[in-house]
């Protein structure tokens, strides 16, 4: 275990040097942009609004950078979601479905212009549509038959009934941009969006620059006219730059840095819950993992309180179901909790065959109870969890090997059938409606980060149930749903995750969007 930490922290270590080597942006950061000599923001700088995430751009096409963009509000989709999930609108002011659930017509907005000061067209909302329908993306989840226009409206017909449907045109990938925006192959050349703010400058992959189309001024304080990403990969590195007034706000905060932030007087800390899971996901077509009673015994060994407590310093992360309650459609506060109870553990592995042995593990026909746990460290708590578990599950006789890598060998570790276990956390807000999300995970093959190995009819069944009804509806099976998932375990819920936020106090009208689509500076201002 040691050694594959070590391992991992010398490849982190390794690339944070190699990235300081390349972002000249650290050192005028660190003494301002026009005034090398001083450690102070300077003048220049005072009214431009610095974010700092640890997400880079890997380019400017929407399946790659969207997410960015559109929460730098450069870019806008069709519809968009209140904090609750509810649809609301977007460039499309209305939107209506045929009785027979196959049409669906957006009527769009009109007189909006494109940041190049071209007009936002019908046809050329219809052009990036087609273009993200022909890509891998939220579209693909959608049986499209065809797109057109009659009139303003834009109308989408289905083969089948899709009831989230208009939730897929709230997803970034579904972003509609300029028609300057595309080569003549059709590849993204420049962002060129309808938003609040423009692209000023971009430096892929650490960087970009916006500013406000129009220029607002009012007697309530002064809104943020110009504004920064910067990518940053280390938590005390942006705790660092919010500390010396360098960073205005500050998104993904571990522990230590919000302990070292709380009270700050350049700081305030806002924080709310997401709807995302940290889940450990289990082969369940393993021989170790194929009897439910091993997957509910490792679920029982799990320590959530304590883990978020000790890791998190929440113990209310502790998650006691799969869904958390920041998605209040699908959580469902009357189903029995998970639990902590090693004696129920042992017993259960007792009953499916596994004795403990002389060296502490368990054995069943010769073979050892001994499995690996693969995770990342681009989420740094993972790995501090995988540690928690490994020595959770020990405590009942099961050997557990963390293998620490990058984020892609999950879905690799899946498509090869050689993945054992995983830690992962999994973003079920990444559709405001999670339905398309789970169809993904938990349909008759399972997916990179949901079930593995399991075979189950009735959740691929009523999950393409509730896929066919409006997303509105049939809360009864929703909750049928995620009793199944609670008793089955393809997944393991462990713990539930936070969003924490330093906003500089020269700042006020700061909020967090539950479903990370925006960084809301559009509201901000300077105080």
């Amino acid at each position: 275990m040691s050694h594959h930490l070590n391992a991992a922290r010398r490849r982190t270590l390794l690339a944070v040097a190699a990235l300081a080597a390349v972002q000249p942006w650290r050192s005028a950061l660190a003494h301002g942009d026009d005034a090398p000599h001083s450690h102070a923001v300077t003048r220049a700088d005072a009214g431009v609004l610095t974010v700092v995430g640890p997400w880079e751009m890997t380019g400017l096409d929407p399946s790659r950078s969207g997410y960015m963009f559109a929460r730098m509000e450069v870019v806008e989709t069709l519809l968009e979601v209140d904090d609750s999930g509810h649809l609301r609108a977007g460039l499309a002011t209305t939107w209506r479905v045929s009785d027979d659930g196959l049409q669906w017509r957006f009527a769009l907005r009109s007189g909006r212009r494109y940041h190049d000061g071209s007009a936002l067209t019908p046809a050329s909302v219809l052009a990036c549509l087609q273009r993200a329908a022909q890509r891998p993306g939220v579209l693909q989840l959608a049986a499209i038959a065809t797109m057109q226009l009659e009139g303003s409206d834009l109308v989408i017909t289905l083969r089948q009934p899709f009831g989230p449907f208009p939730y897929l045109l709230t997803h970034y990938t579904t972003q509609i941009l300029a028609p300057a925006s595309f080569d003549a192959k059709g590849n993204v050349q420049a962002i060129i969006g309808s938003g609040p703010y423009r692209i000023r400058s971009l430096s892929l992959p650490q960087q970009f620059d916006v500013e406000r189309v129009a220029l607002i001024e009012s007697g309530q304080g002064r809104p943020v006219q110009r504004a920064r990403y910067i990518s940053v990969s280390r938590a005390e590195t942006r705790t660092l730059l919010v500390q010396s007034g360098q960073a205005d706000l500050a998104f993904s905060l571990d522990p230590p840095s919000i302990r070292a932030l709380q009270d700050h007087p350049r700081a305030a800390l806002l924080s709310t819950m997401l709807p995302r899971t940290t889940i450990l996901k289990l082969n369940a077509g393993h021989p170790f993992l194929a009897d439910v009673r091993v997957r509910r015994a490792i679920a029982l060994c799990i320590e959530r309180e304590g883990i978020a407590r000790a890791l998190l310093r929440d113990p209310d992360l502790g998650a006691t179901q799969l869904f958390p309650p920041a998605l209040a459609r699908w959580h469902d506060a009357s189903l029995p909790p998970l639990q902590t109870d090693l004696k129920q553990a042992r017993r259960l592995l007792e009953e499916a065959g596994w004795r403990l042995g002389t060296d502490g593990v368990r054995w069943r026909e010769g073979q050892r109870l001994a499995l690996n746990l693969t995770t990342f460290v681009d989420r740094p708590e993972l790995p501090l969890i995988a540690t928690a578990l490994q020595e959770e599950m020990r405590q009942i006789g099961i050997a557990v090997r963390v293998v620490i890598g990058n984020s892609s060998d999950i879905p690799a570790g899946h498509r090869s059938g050689l993945l054992q276990m995983a830690l992962a956390a999994r973003n079920y807000g990444n559709l405001p409606e999670p339905v398309a999300s789970l169809l993904q995970d938990f349909g008759p093959e399972g997916g990179d980060w949901g079930a593995m190995g399991w075979r189950n009819t009735e959740v691929p069944a009523l999950l393409a149930q509730l896929a066919a009804a409006p997303a509105d509806r049939d809360r009864s099976l929703r909750q049928r749903i995620t009793a199944v998932l609670q008793e089955q375990l393809p997944v393991i819920p462990v713990v539930w995750y936070r969003q924490t936020c330093a906003v500089s106090r020269r700042l006020r009208g700061a909020s967090i969007d539950p479903f990370e689509r925006s960084y809301r500076i559009s509201s901000l201002q300077w105080t």
